[in-house]
């Protein structure tokens, strides 16, 4: 899974360098998508506990994040997960989604969080799968994702030093 990862991100990369960086900064009509989805499976967790990314998106958006989920075990996301600026993004709702084939006996599900835009800036959303009672695991699979959060007068961009179109974007760190 490693070794199908590195080639689909290194794609993603060049495709943000050479299409996303064509247009100057000031480009007229250039926005960013007001709503945007993330999903990692039960099998991204497996092959890699802990994951990161950063996402850009226009003031009033909305995320969702879509996390694999296996109740009967025990672990569950954490109901509200960590936001460390409140001012910047809230979460609007979290909801868990039964396995699509609900005759499987313990089968994974997913945990539906919404997020929604409120101000430009940068947020961090931290989530956590543990085991809630006292001494139950905490933090078998995590991810971070960083929230950057643009005004749409300022156009697309990429948080770092360069003028790219892509937006919104997830780069995964594993």
């Amino acid at each position: 899974m490693k070794a199908k990862l590195i080639p689909i991100c290194a794609v993603a990369i060049v495709s943000i360098l050479l299409f996303g960086c064509s247009q100057p900064a000031e480009t007229p009509g250039l926005e960013f998508m007001q709503n945007a989805s993330s999903e990692l499976t039960c099998e991204m967790f497996q092959e890699q506990p802990h994951h990161s990314g950063d996402i850009v998106l226009g003031v009033d958006g909305t995320l969702t994040v879509i996390l694999c989920s296996n109740q009967t075990t025990g672990f569950q996301w954490s109901e509200s997960p960590e936001i460390s600026d409140t001012s910047i993004l809230q979460q609007v709702n979290h909801e868990f989604m039964s396995p699509e084939n609900e005759n499987i006996i313990g089968g994974a599900g997913k945990e539906i969080f919404t997020f929604k835009t409120l101000k430009k800036g940068v947020s961090t959303i931290n989530f956590e799968y543990s085991r809630p009672w006292e001494g139950g695991e905490k933090a078998e699979w995590t991810f971070e994702l960083e929230v950057h959060v643009r005004e749409r007068s300022e156009g697309r961009g990429h948080p770092g030093p360069y003028s790219c179109y892509q937006a919104p974007y997830i780069i995964y760190i594993t």
